[in-house]
């Protein structure tokens, strides 16, 4: 899942750079060729159209930045729970032959001597 939101993070992240060289700093860009009056989507709307796609851009990057620190973190503390569970069922494993080894002298019946 981290890598999802990686993947969607860059893509978000050229799409507004593409936005970004696409406008005019000083309000021309793409907007100046649309400057006749009738069209539907004239200078103004144009301008408008960009600079929200913009923000809706940065918000989707940071919204889906944070998803993937909470998915890294979550990803870090299964594995380092994971990594106690091993070593516990390591160390048990590592115990058990010596316990096994004890057992049969234990088990033993003492002799009876009359």
């Amino acid at each position: 899942m981290y890598i999802l939101f990686t993947i969607l993070i860059v893509i978000a992240a050229i799409l507004l750079t593409l936005l970004v060289l696409v406008q005019n700093s000083k309000g021309g860009g793409l907007a100046a060729g649309f400057a006749s009056g009738n069209q539907v989507m004239g200078a103004p709307k144009t301008a408008d159209f960009l600079e929200k796609a913009s923000w809706t851009l940065a918000a989707i990057i940071v919204f889906l930045s944070i998803l993937a620190v909470g998915m890294s973190k979550g990803q870090q503390e299964a594995s380092a729970d994971e990594s106690a569970i091993t070593e516990q069922v390591e160390q048990a494993a590592s115990a058990l032959p010596t316990a096994q080894e004890a057992l049969p002298a234990a088990t033993e019946e003492p002799s009876q001597e009359d």
